[in-house]
């Protein structure tokens, strides 16, 4: 059994994450922690959510669990996955990291460190989602320049970024369809006289409302008709479903930056 130790073991991803790697056939539930002060510190793990004691002790911090497990699995947020990236690498642990708004300092860093331990990275671990990222791309360059590229995201009010690091990377895909550098092209906001949209434009609109789990809607729009594609989260679990099979894929591996493209065998498509 593949021993996995869980980041954030108190929040709202940690737990689902607990639930789908207590029912992965190839992983065992080994460890968890909190950052230093949390309430839930020397709790048992089982019991969060009104759950039965399952035997994990959540940790105080990464150090006092790092020596019991195979693989990190991390959504938590960007400065605290990177500490617990530097850990990995130093103690040469596997990583799963579905923590969004890492910032290109931190990926830059990342595959750094990767030289030293493999890991999964990306903005978003559900099967539909990266079949969503291959979709774009080639409907981008199937439809190429005629067509407006708009990109609309929405999630619960407690999230921390925005846009979404799954927009990006929508973005960031459609951009690729067309041969178009995403720096240059994407509009992250628009307000006042703005004048007419540019030809090339990529745009990014968020939505910050309730409990939203996360939603995405591509546009491609021409003169007279448009297409949408579109992915609804109805809940957490399908994150966590990817991010364990990301854990029983990337042990053993070699050392190195991986994403849900290789843990689903959609390189090629």
């Amino acid at each position: 059994m593949i021993k996995v130790i869980i980041a954030g073991a108190a929040g709202r991803m940690g737990q689902r994450v607990a639930h789908m790697v207590s029912r992965h056939p190839q992983l065992k539930y080994a460890a968890a922690f909190e950052a230093k002060g949390n309430p839930y510190i020397g709790r048992d793990a089982g019991q969060l959510g009104g759950g039965e004691k399952n035997g994990v002790i959540i940790g105080e911090g990464i150090e006092s669990v790092i020596d019991r497990g195979d693989v990190i699995i991390d959504f938590t947020f960007h400065k605290a996955t990177m500490e617990f990236a530097r850990v990995a690498a130093a103690h040469g642990k596997a990583m799963v990291i579905g923590t969004t708004g890492l910032s290109g300092e931190n990926l830059a860093e990342l595959r750094v460190l990767a030289k030293k331990f493999p890991c999964v990275q990306a903005p978003n671990m559900s099967v539909c989602v990266n079949v969503l990222f291959k979709l774009v791309k080639k409907t981008a360059a199937i439809l190429g320049d005629d067509y407006d590229i708009e990109i609309i995201e929405a999630h619960h009010n407690k999230k921390k970024d925005a846009p979404s690091g799954t927009a990006l990377k929508l973005a960031e895909m459609a951009a690729e369809g067309v041969n178009r550098n995403l720096d240059d092209v994407v509009v992250l906001e628009r307000s006042g006289i703005i004048g007419e949209r540019k030809p090339n434009e990529i745009g990014i609109q968020t939505i910050r409302a309730a409990d939203i789990v996360g939603e995405h809607t591509v546009l491609f729009a021409g003169p007279g008709e448009r297409i949408e594609l579109v992915h609804r989260a109805h809940s957490r679990d399908h994150f966590a479903r990817g991010a364990t099979a990301a854990a029983a894929w990337i042990v053993g591996k070699e050392c190195g930056v991986y994403s849900m493209f290789d843990v689903l065998g959609l390189q090629d498509f």
